[in-house]
């Protein structure tokens, strides 16, 4: 018998799914092979099974695992991916069954993660909860002590060697949680300094590869990375953007959820997601054309559910409407509150109607009135001109200014603390 170490591999993989009657271990076949594609993997060969609940030793049952086994060294693949949740114990006992590398869903997702982060925080997020995936499975990269079975001199060494790989994977652990906190501190920051402008922020979320780094990219006339795979944005990105003159926002574009998304990631991606529940607004992006529409959804707003985000105000937007055959259109609740608008990305049918909807929630609040201004006072004037505040302007026999005031709230804050002028006093 081979006794199986963690190694670097090929990347041919056998894919195994099976259908449970258990809603808990329940997969979707076609996005799992979307999940391997993404991954990089070749796929040679998908086993499908049916059970009425997982096997505790194998998961799949001993005669499928021997059958995985004899399909392995046929194909000659170099590992073996399983749409499921694996116990440690189960991989361990397949590992040594099928004599090849065996992954379960949630390493695949935590293998694409690496592969797709980008920033130092997005690296160290991903690296923690691999390494926390890891801890319940040290066991298995060092299956070449199981042939010490115990007698003078050979007592202890593989539980001795363990214990020294969980302290030092502990030690790592507490090093990377300790940069995270460096890294969150600096997000905070930048959060507040936003807030202190009064400046909105708009997160977008949903399902993965429901389009929303290309709505992102519509919005706000930006080039972030979009491509038709699962993940394929992974760290965050915020961007001001200007709707009118008068309405500015921060839109935040964030990581894609998924069915049964890893928990050590979204404990890992907190911080990341702190954007979305600091948000005063979501855009809830929807691939309205997936056959999986409904269950994606669900999806999304349990993790929404995990991260407490779930009170903030929420807009639905369905997206893909040319492979509908829908118009676009907005639909509004019992209240009068906009629930859902209807667009193509691709087509840009219906993006003016978002915007419209953003632009009417966000329309700072204006302060208009009249000002008088003596000639002394022209630099004043001359500021107002600057930021456009000025509807009209006339003179008086004194030869003082008479000008129409319009300034958004935020704005006349700004200018009365730099010009240290009280505008809004003044006004008539």
């Amino acid at each position: 018998m081979l006794d199986v170490e963690r190694k670097e591999g090929g990347n041919r993989a056998i894919l195994v799914h099976m259908d449970v009657y258990d809603e808990s271990h329940r997969e979707n076949l076609s996005e799992f092979r979307e999940l391997v594609v993404s991954s990089g993997a070749e796929i040679l060969a998908i086993t499908t099974s049916s059970r009425q609940r997982p096997d505790p030793k194998y998961f799949v049952g001993s005669g499928k695992a021997r059958e995985i086994a004899e399909l392995v060294k046929e194909t000659g693949a170099d590992l073996v991916l399983f749409n499921h949740e694996l116990a440690a114990s189960q991989e361990r006992n397949l590992e040594k069954l099928i004599e090849c590398r065996v992954l379960d869903r949630t390493g695949l997702i935590l293998d694409i993660f690496a592969q797709r982060a980008r920033s130092f925080e997005g690296k160290l997020q991903v690296e923690l909860a691999q390494l926390k995936h890891l801890s319940t499975r040290l066991v298995r990269g060092w299956t070449h002590l199981e042939r010490q079975k115990g007698g003078i001199g050979l007592r202890g060494p593989g539980e001795t060697q363990l214990e020294t790989d969980r302290r030092l994977l502990n030690i790592r652990i507490k090093q990377i949680n300790k940069r995270l906190e460096k890294v969150q501190k600096q997000r905070e920051q930048g959060r507040q300094s936003r807030q202190k402008a009064e400046i909105p922020t708009v997160s977008l979320v949903g399902y993965t590869n429901a389009g929303k780094s290309s709505l992102f990219n519509v919005l706000s006339e930006d080039e972030v990375y979009v491509q038709d795979q699962l993940f394929a944005t992974l760290d965050p990105t915020l961007r001001r953007i200007n709707l009118e003159k008068d309405v500015s926002l921060i839109l935040a574009d964030t990581v894609g959820f998924i069915r049964h998304l890893p928990h050590d990631l979204v404990t890992a991606f907190r911080s990341t997601l702190q954007e979305t529940t600091e948000a005063q607004l979501l855009l809830h992006v929807i691939d309205s054309a997936d056959e999986n529409r409904d269950a994606n959804i669900d999806e999304v707003e349990k993790v929404l559910r995990q991260i407490e985000a779930d009170t903030i105000p929420c807009i639905q937007v369905m997206n893909k409407i040319d492979l509908t055959g829908t118009e676009p259109r907005i639909d509004y609740d019992d209240d009068g509150n906009v629930r859902r608008v209807w667009l193509s990305v691709a087509t840009g049918e219906g993006i003016d109607l978002l915007k419209n909807v953003l632009v009417e929630r966000f329309r700072e609040q204006m302060v208009e009135g009249r000002l008088v201004l003596q000639p002394s006072e022209a630099r004043i004037r001359a500021k107002l001109f600057e930021l456009g505040a000025i509807r009209s302007e006339s003179h008086d026999e004194e030869g003082r200014s008479i000008l129409q005031v319009s300034i958004s709230r935020r704005d006349l804050k700004q200018f009365e603390s730099r010009e240290q002028v009280p505008l809004e006093s003044m006004l008539l």
